[in-house]
């Protein structure tokens, strides 16, 4: 049977779109959902609203400065990196896409040391490429040509802002790669780490690159039939030994954004234990997903009809997301990447 999309949607009015974030980051709000209903809370409140011997998961990617202005000869080029590769190449989308050819060498404004050979004819936008360079020489000739992708709901009509460069990237990051953050990462501070390893909660982490598809809303009449772009993840074995240990001993998982759950899923045996994970994943959660590994979540406001709206009915249950989201806009709280944060408990 065919998922309607329009089961997904609620009006947001204009200004619910956070265009900066909580200063101090953990000022932001917090929605608390369980079973019971909701309760409202700040972030920094977090450690009140877990347990000793829970093991907190975040993400640990990197924002890498994804945007670049390309020249194959005379032809100015847009490039979005989207992902890197297994072989090495990376995946981009491209503005102007019909004028690329494999085989095709593309310079880059503002780094001349870098350059790409273009190794597949562009496909709905996308492009393979490969560079000259890679790791730091690579790295820095990014942060010397490259700019931030900020979300498109994030106004910014002279391309990002000072402040955007540490606003936008979690205190956990430390993996170059991503070109979207895992946004409920956003929310913690030192200080926040501090009160929840005071209070006896564990912190693992792991990486799963957000590529740009994060940002293509669902097209069609079928929610079934959308694809979500594949996104490149790594759960170490000493990161999975920790959080099966964790979990044995009656900790529960509790998964810092959207990114974490589905790469804890995808990890996840058919006993809940999360194996060891270095891959690509492609999992789209939607309800009737049956949660094996993930006991909490910790993420912001979503989207109308977006994909990750539809994660957290799954996890959460629709009716009551609907209804949390109801008062969450009644009542002020800000959405999206640069906005407040939701803790939920699953539905039945």
């Amino acid at each position: 049977m065919a998922l309607d999309p329009a089961d997904y949607d609620f009006d947001l009015p204009p200004g619910t779109i956070a265009q900066h974030p909580a200063r101090p980051r953990d000022a932001a709000r917090l929605l608390h959902v369980t079973p019971a209903g909701w309760s409202d809370h700040r972030v920094a409140d977090l450690a009140d609203l877990l347990r000793p011997g829970d093991v907190l998961v975040a993400n640990d990617t990197k924002v890498i400065p994804a945007q670049l202005a390309a020249m194959r000869g005379a032809a100015r080029i847009g490039i979005t990196l989207d992902r890197p590769l297994a072989d090495g190449t990376w995946r981009a989308l491209a503005r102007n896409a019909r004028r690329l050819r494999a085989g095709d060498a593309l310079a880059f404004t503002g780094a001349p040391t870098l350059s790409a050979i273009v190794q597949a004819a562009p496909e709905d936008g996308a492009v393979l490429l490969r560079f000259n360079l890679e790791g730091a020489p690579f790295s820095a000739a990014l942060e010397a040509a490259g700019a931030m992708a900020l979300p498109p709901y994030i106004a910014r009509p002279t391309g990002p802002e000072p402040a955007d460069a540490a606003d936008y990237q979690t205190v956990f990051a430390v993996r170059p790669g991503a070109v979207a953050a895992p946004t409920a990462g956003l929310h913690f501070t030192p200080a926040l780490l501090a009160r929840l390893e005071a209070r006896g909660i564990q912190r693992a982490l792991l990486t799963l690159h957000v590529g740009a598809g994060t940002f293509l809303p669902v097209r069609g009449e079928d929610i079934a039939a959308h694809r979500i772009h594949a996104e490149r993840g790594i759960i170490s074995p000493a990161t999975a030994e920790a959080i099966n240990a964790a979990r044995a001993a009656g900790g529960r998982i509790v998964a810092v954004g959207t990114t974490s759950v589905r790469l804890l899923e995808s990890a996840a045996r058919a006993d809940g234990t999360i194996a060891p994970f270095t891959g690509d994943t492609a999992l789209f959660i939607l309800p009737g997903h049956r949660f094996r590994a993930v006991d909490l979540m910790l993420t912001n406001f979503h989207l109308p009809r977006s994909t990750l709206f539809m994660l957290v009915a799954a996890f959460a249950g629709r009716a009551r997301m609907q209804a949390a989201y109801a008062h969450a806009i009644a009542t002020g709280y800000r959405f999206y990447s640069y906005g407040d944060a939701c803790l939920l408990e699953p539905g039945a």
